[in-house]
């Protein structure tokens, strides 16, 4: 897990005598794991929901037209020129030409797209508007400011009716209401699968709450360091680099890294949690269930299953194994009501006191666009902190694997275990003092 700390006792003709102090992996102890009560939310589908769906594939098949007829709407796109001038003076990175601009969508600073409604193509007018105090170019925080605009071009999504037509244009369907029946079925799946993982997270959540034991910091720091580094696997698969990424978000590698300690802490809780958890229960898993393991692996990632036995040794596909087994433990014991969304929305009237946890031991146009925080491909990888990662550590040294051999992308699998990563490596101090007939040697 962590590297040994080693000192020099005493060197002579004999030998030399040192110490070494070492990390070890923390004895735990967990009770209240059988018999869990947890609500599972049942949500129905409504007819808002189809709706909603049906609106989406509306929107997929809306068509782009010409509306330079008319003046600007709010929803229209529209194609501009614009400067910007503060006490008659043009401010740098305030101009731009042929700009493209979707009224509505609030990519400028408030009050510059409320001002383009009305106006028609051709003509020039200008906007008047002020910088708010926390924008991102200091020397515009606060400042009125008048942009001269010339609009070249406005127009339109026009949408498709919903009908029969619509059903055979967007779907394998002949009439809307096979349509919406197909959607109401896939909803009901997703809505039962969204409860059933909430179930297992709050079964995971009390288990890793009933912990009990002294985890070192050094774990959380590892799995930290691990999290961090898939992270940016998934980056450089998206062709952007950390040190862009850091530019983007305004952040930098300190903070960066704090982003993932409590999805680490949570990991490595609920990992020891399981192991404890097949200890206690003499938990064994046979070869069978172990070539299930590495066929679930080499499922996700499209590859030969003797691919994967290179890379991830037997105890990790072993150790996996017997976690889930002890997942399957938890969920058969557990004692679930189901409840209404409305029922579950009621106030509670007694709150349970909670059960001790495990204590861890020690350049673009400038003027009126809103700053930007990241760009579309880093928003995308961002959301990789902010979810509760459930790939196992064979998973994830499936990732690191020579992309010759799992022509697999960065991200380990999402359903290749039901655990998440294996706790690193260990806890506790050990001192160990050993004496060597061997002389010391220069540090290579």
């Amino acid at each position: 897990m962590d590297h040994p700390s080693v000192e020099i006792v005493s060197v002579g003709k004999e030998g030399f005598e040192f110490k070494a102090v070492v990390v070890t992996k923390p004895e735990c102890d967990i009770d209240g794991y059988k018999g869990i009560a947890v609500d599972k939310i049942v949500k129905q589908v409504t007819d808002a929901d189809i709706n909603e769906e049906i609106e989406k594939l509306r929107n997929r098949g809306a068509r782009v037209v010409d509306a330079s007829d008319r003046p600007a709407a709010d929803g229209d796109m529209v194609l501009m020129d614009f400067e910007g001038f503060i006490d008659g003076v043009p401010f740098k990175g305030g101009k731009a030409e042929k700009y493209h601009l979707t009224l509505g969508s609030n990519q400028f600073i408030p009050g510059f797209e409320t001002q383009i409604v009305g106006h028609s193509v051709g003509e020039e007018f200008e906007v008047n508007v002020t910088f708010p105090e926390d924008y991102h170019v200091d020397d515009l925080k606060g400042k009125p400011s008048v942009f001269k605009v010339k609009l070249h071009e406005i127009k339109t999504r026009q949408y498709p009716v919903v009908d029969d037509e619509f059903a055979k244009d967007v779907s394998e369907f002949d009439t809307l209401d096979d349509l919406k029946e197909d959607i109401s079925r896939k909803l009901r799946e997703k809505f039962d699968a969204e409860s059933q993982n909430a179930v297992e997270n709050k079964l995971v959540q009390t288990i890793t709450d009933n912990l009990k034991g002294e985890i070192p910091e050094v774990m959380f720091e590892n799995k930290i360091n691990e999290l961090a580094s898939d992270f940016e696997r998934r980056l450089n698969a998206q062709k952007l680099s950390m040190k862009d990424y850091l530019k983007y978000t305004g952040s930098d590698e300190k903070t960066f890294k704090e982003t993932f300690r409590e999805q680490a802490v949570n990991q490595v809780k609920m990992r020891l949690a399981l192991e404890t958890i097949v200890k206690k229960e003499n938990i064994t898993v046979d070869q069978s269930e172990i070539d299930a393991e590495y066929q679930k692996i080499a499922d996700s990632y499209k590859i030969n299953i003797d691919e994967v036995k290179k890379f991830i040794p037997i105890e990790d596909i072993s150790a996996d194994a017997a976690a889930n087994k002890a997942i399957d433990l938890i969920k058969n014991s557990a004692v679930i009501t189901e409840k209404s969304a409305e029922d579950a929305a009621k106030p509670k009237t007694a709150k349970k006191k909670a059960a001790p946890k495990a204590k861890p031991a020690d350049e673009s146009a400038e003027a009126p666009v809103k700053a930007a925080k990241t760009t579309k491909t880093a928003a995308k990888a961002a959301e990789a902190p902010a979810k509760t990662a459930k790939t196992t550590k064979a998973a994830a040294k499936t990732a690191e694997a020579p992309a010759k051999a799992a022509k697999a992308p960065a991200k380990a699998p999402a359903k290749t275990s039901k655990t998440a990563a294996k706790a690193d490596e260990t806890p506790k101090s050990e001192t160990k003092t050993k004496k060597s007939t061997d002389k010391p040697k220069k540090a290579e």
